[in-house]
C-alpha cells in the first residue's frame, strides 16, 4: 500500500511541477529533463510514469475535463431549462476560476489543444453537451453565436494574465454576471 500511495504522490507532483513549466515556458517549450530536473529525479523516473510529453500534457488536463464532464451531467439533469444554463454556466465560471493557470494554457498553448482535441471537440464531448444546454433545442444563430461567445470569453477572461490581480470571488462574480448577460439570464438577486 505504501507503494501505491508513493506512486500517486510522484505522479501528482510529477503532473503539479509538468503545469508549472508548460504555464512558464508553453508545452513545447518545457522537456522531459527539464521536468525531472525540477523534481529532483532522473528522467527515467519521469518514463516511468509517462512515455511521452502529450501524456503529461493529457494527464495534466484530464481532471478539469472530468470535472467539465460532470458539470454537463449535472447541469443535463435540471428539470427547467433555465435551471440548465444558471447550472452549466455556475459550474463552468467555477472550474475556470479554480483552473486559472491551466485555462490560461487552454488558450495559448498549441500542445494542451492537441491534448484537448480529443476530449472536448469530438462528436459526443464535452463542448456539444455543454452548447446544446447553453443554447437549447433549435437555437437561432445568434444564440449560438452568443453561447460560443460566452464560453470563449469567460475561459480568455478567466486565463488572463491581466486579470490575475482579482481574487477568485471578484473574478467568479464578474465572469457569471458577463456570462449572463451574454446568456440573456436575468442577474441573480442578493
Amino acid at each position: 500500500m505504501a507503494a501505491v500511495a508513493g506512486h500517486e504522490d510522484t505522479r501528482t507532483r510529477l503532473l503539479a511541477t509538468a503545469l508549472r513549466l508548460f504555464t512558464a515556458h508553453g508545452v513545447e517549450g518545457t522537456s522531459l529533463q527539464m521536468i525531472a530536473d525540477e523534481l529532483g529525479v532522473t528522467k527515467a523516473a519521469v518514463y516511468y510514469h509517462f512515455k511521452t510529453k502529450d501524456e503529461i500534457t493529457e494527464a495534466v488536463v484530464e481532471p478539469g475535463l472530468r470535472e467539465l464532464e460532470s458539470i454537463v451531467g449535472e447541469a443535463e439533469r435540471e428539470r427547467r431549462p433555465g435551471a440548465r444554463i444558471d447550472h452549466m454556466l455556475a459550474g463552468f465560471v467555477d472550474l475556470v476560476v479554480r483552473h486559472r493557470a491551466l485555462v490560461a494554457l487552454f488558450s495559448s498553448d498549441p500542445g494542451v489543444a492537441r491534448a484537448l482535441e480529443k476530449h472536448f471537440f469530438g462528436k459526443e464531448s464535452c463542448m456539444v453537451g455543454m452548447m446544446t444546454i447553453l443554447t437549447g433545442p433549435d437555437p437561432d444563430p445568434a444564440r449560438v453565436v452568443a453561447a460560443h461567445a460566452a464560453v470563449a470569453g469567460i475561459a480568455l477572461a478567466g486565463g488572463s494574465p491581466d486579470l490575475a490581480h482579482y481574487d477568485d470571488d471578484t473574478l467568479r462574480e464578474s465572469l457569471l454576471e458577463v456570462g449572463r448577460k451574454l446568456l440573456g439570464r436575468p442577474r441573480r438577486r442578493g
